[in-house]
């Protein structure tokens, strides 16, 4: 059946030459080592290549958010230049956090858990504030939120 709805996912079919393939896009989550996260037949069956991608996705969500929290630019360089770096360090930090979410939409309960948990411990980590050394006669400074 083409285009037909099978066990939360959707079924369709791909005519490559004389061949037909079947793959399987799910369109709910899912629990289980049996995924595609971002290349075909990528971590496939395997359990430790299953693993290695939950580490992946989560290293990638703590440097996404590690990016989105470091000042690569000195304060007292060239005004152009540091605009420069800060627009090329944006533009990777969106693009993996792209690669993020298109790994979760690989509807794997797995991959959704490791990328929550890695941008929480990377925001903990390098945009709370909890491990940065403050005066404690100054304020913190109003960020508008």
């Amino acid at each position: 059946m083409d285009g037909s709805m099978n066990h939360g996912g959707m079924q369709m079919n791909q005519t490559m030459g004389m061949s037909k393939k079947k793959m399987m896009m799910h369109m709910s989550f899912y629990w289980g080592n049996s995924a595609t996260v971002l290349f075909h037949h990528w971590p496939g069956d395997s359990t430790g290549m299953y693993i290695l991608s939950l580490i992946l996705v989560f290293v990638l969500s703590v440097f996404v958010e590690w990016l989105g929290h470091c000042s690569i630019a000195r304060a007292d360089s060239n005004h152009v230049a540091a605009g420069i770096v800060r627009s090329i360090v944006h533009t990777v930090r969106v693009g993996l956090a792209y690669l993020v979410m298109l790994a979760v939409m690989s509807f794997n309960g797995g991959i959704f858990i490791v990328a929550v948990l890695g941008h929480g411990l990377g925001y903990f980590v390098f945009g709370s504030q909890v491990f940065m050394k403050t005066d404690r006669n100054k304020t913190l400074p109003d960020l508008g939120c």
